[in-house]
């Protein structure tokens, strides 16, 4: 009794022992993120060293995207479908597919192909992952927690960023692909195992009418709702700029401007882990967030203005700083994307939702390649200015013509 009872009244507002079913929500996502994670870092030096092809790494990231658009499918699945057991269901075939890389690995009849069709088998399995987890943080949690709870999702998914590369590369190193593969399908399959003790007593409505029934009433439903429909589109927006800096954009200012080689670039990208952990952290020990529609305009501008700034830069240590504080904005502007959408959505529209979520990543093709001919013609710095006040303008426009985003 005593020692629960000063567990549940610990530091974190959740009180986590009072909320069990998020804590296995939670766990579930921070293992597939942590798996996905050291996945992405080691199938590109895999492809690399087995094909010496920079095309084909290249390629082989743009195949865990290329059935994006089905995530409109998946929201409605998850509004159809038991979460939890989906979820269950989800994270196993994930491990299964982790378990088949290893198979073709170890009996030595691993091909290329076969690479590129269990990765995009596995972008879409992914697509129904995200967004039935985060359904379930507003089916666990009280309206009050939800802010929390979104913050601690963002804790997640930051703590996977920072360790699941460098885990993954240092098994990679020591063990080769099949030591790597081995711990990548164990995370999946422990995170299925987790999601089987989530207990969720939900109501839940038989739904008779098709799939496409079920989309095209979810489309109505974000159209009508001025909070949700801004606040996805500030998922497009951050997607088509703020996102490029830290991915596509942060080798070639390493090289090119801060004359860093592939151990700053680790840095840099680790300063920008640094602040994202801490920005997520701090959201997620406050009780609760008010005026979360001003707040998340704020960081959104807040993060763009830190990447103009950091496109002038040409210190590694003010670079690092920089990157700090555009981690920290990233982190605040995710959470607050996903409070204000657990928050207005209701409960049954939730999977739907968070598929339309999902679908905003498409985005992110569009802005890199953009990005990335920016760069090519007239340098990085260029490319990071435009992309900052491209996301300037697109946000305080949003802000105009959408007035309730202000008040939500």
């Amino acid at each position: 009794m005593g020692i629960a009872a000063t567990l549940t009244r610990a530091a974190t507002p959740l009180g986590i022992f009072r909320y069990r079913d998020f804590a296995f929500v939670w766990s579930s996502t921070t293992l597939v993120g942590m798996g996905t994670q050291m996945e992405s870092a080691v199938l590109g030096w895999f492809v690399l060293t087995l094909t010496d092809s920079p095309f084909l790494v290249g390629s082989i990231a743009a195949a865990r995207m290329a059935l994006n658009f089905l995530a409109l499918f998946a929201g409605a699945i998850a509004d159809r479908l038991p979460r939890n057991t989906l979820l269950a269901t989800v994270e196993f075939i994930m491990g299964s597919l982790g378990v088949l890389m290893l198979t073709l690995i170890l009996t030595g009849r691993l091909e290329v192909w076969h690479i590129f069709a269990i990765t995009m088998f596995m972008g879409v399995i992914r697509l129904f992952q995200m967004p039935v987890a985060q359904s379930l943080i507003g089916d666990t949690l009280p309206t009050e927690r939800m802010s929390n709870g979104a913050a601690f999702n963002t804790v997640a998914m930051n703590i996977a960023m920072l360790c699941g590369p460098v885990i993954g590369g240092l098994l990679f190193k020591a063990y080769g692909p099949q030591g790597a593969y081995l711990a990548i399908a164990s995370l999946y399959l422990s995170s299925g195992i987790v999601a089987l003790a989530i207990r969720i007593h939900r109501p839940r409505t038989p739904r008779t009418e098709p799939v496409l029934r079920t989309i095209s009433d979810g489309l109505r439903y974000t159209c009508g709702n001025q909070v949700i429909w801004a606040v996805l589109l500030i998922a497009v927006i951050i997607n088509l700029a703020g996102w490029t800096l830290h991915t596509g954009l942060a080798p070639i200012f390493a090289r090119n401007v801060l004359g860093a080689d592939s151990a700053g670039l680790g840095l840099l990208l680790f300063a920008f882990g640094i602040g994202a952990l801490s920005g997520s952290l701090g959201l997620a020990m406050l009780p609760s967030l008010r005026s979360a529609g001003k707040l998340l305009i704020a960081a959104v501008v807040t993060w763009h203005t830190m990447v103009v700034a950091f496109s002038f830069s040409t210190s590694f240590y003010l670079s690092m700083a920089l990157f700090v504080l555009v981690g920290m904005a990233f982190a605040a502007t995710q959470v607050l994307i996903l409070t204000l959408l657990l928050r207005t959505t209701e409960p049954q529209f939730r999977g739907r939702v968070m598929g339309l979520r999902s679908f905003a990543i498409l985005a992110f093709s569009f802005g890199s390649m953009g990005a990335g001919a920016i760069a090519g013609q007239w340098g990085a710095p260029a490319a990071a200015q435009t992309v900052g006040l491209t996301g300037i303008a697109l946000m305080l426009a949003l802000a105009v013509v959408a007035p309730k985003l202000r008040q939500a």
